[in-house]
């Protein structure tokens, strides 16, 4: 049986740590650090996610300010939002929470806001750092993922690592960090043929397909180390994610939980990433980022 990797225990104990940080900041007399979360439209998940953040955010005494616009915002409108953010030196981060209506060029939004606010970690500057293993934002739920898989004590290093899907959120950064720490790393998506085989040969599978249990117990190898990030609502209104627990939870050495598990990870990263934004701001100490 697979030892649980409590994502929700895990996360509660870094926002502790990320409290304590706050707290000296205000001991000093510093203002507190301040998150801008941007909300285009009414997608009753974003709004969910959007919530979670504001009250993660209270509860370890950040400021947070959400921006709710209608779905019918223009592209223009919204850039224009972006770039008021960005020349507000009370903000420290900026989120801008997707999806995106169709009328909105992610990418182009994304771009705009700057990479020290950048606290998703999506824009090509924090991309291009992250490629070239230097200091910047990392995406929250692949840097998430590296905590969790910290935790287990296991050594990364010379391991033969498959993540399941390619986006830009999970999937691409997912495989640098993974190289960085000296993983041998297989990028399985939607082209790949071969998938299955691929995935058993991994000590460690990443699952970010968007794919409801997609992973198989004939996809994984004995006492490997699964990481669930997907999340979806099955026919029976359960929550189940990318792999097909109940298979695969007797073969793996440790498995994360949906829920519980990579979730809470992701917004105790985005609060981790506020955080250094603003004390980076505070010492004016990044070398590659433009403040």
């Amino acid at each position: 049986m697979a030892q649980l990797i409590d994502g929700k225990a895990i996360a509660a104990d870094i926002r502790l740590d990320l409290k304590s940080k706050v707290e000296q900041h205000l001991a000093s007399g510093a203002r507190p650090p301040a998150l801008s979360v941007v909300l285009v439209g009414d997608d009753p998940a974003s709004g969910i996610y959007v919530n979670f953040k504001e009250k993660a955010c209270k509860q370890i005494g950040m400021k947070t300010e959400t921006h709710r616009l209608p779905k019918e915002t223009s592209e223009s409108e919204l850039v224009s939002l972006i770039d008021q953010l960005n020349n507000d030196p009370e903000v420290d981060g900026i989120l801008v929470q997707l999806p995106l209506p169709k009328q909105i060029d992610k990418l182009r939004i994304i771009g705009r806001i700057s990479p020290i606010k950048d606290v998703d970690g999506l824009g090509a500057k924090n991309q291009g750092l992250l490629s070239l293993g230097l200091a910047g934002h990392r995406p929250c739920t692949p840097l998430g993922v590296m905590k969790l898989l910290e935790t287990t004590g296991i050594d990364l290093s010379g391991k033969q690592a498959a993540v399941i899907g390619r986006s830009i959120l999970v999937g691409s950064p997912m495989v640098r960090l993974l190289g960085h720490a000296n993983a041998t790393v297989t990028n399985i998506h939607s082209r790949t043929t071969n998938a299955r085989a691929l995935a058993r040969e991994a000590d460690i599978i990443v699952a970010a397909a968007g794919v409801p249990e997609l992973v198989k117990k004939d996809w994984v190898k004995p006492e490997a180390v699964l990481i669930d990030v997907g999340i979806h609502r099955n026919e029976g209104g359960k929550l189940v994610g990318d792999l097909a627990f109940d298979e695969v939870e007797p073969i793996a050495s440790h498995i994360t939980p949906v829920p519980g598990g990579v979730g809470p990870m992701t917004i105790a990263m985005l609060l981790s990433n506020c955080i250094q934004a603003y004390e980076w701001r505070i010492t004016g100490d990044h070398p590659y980022l433009v403040y």
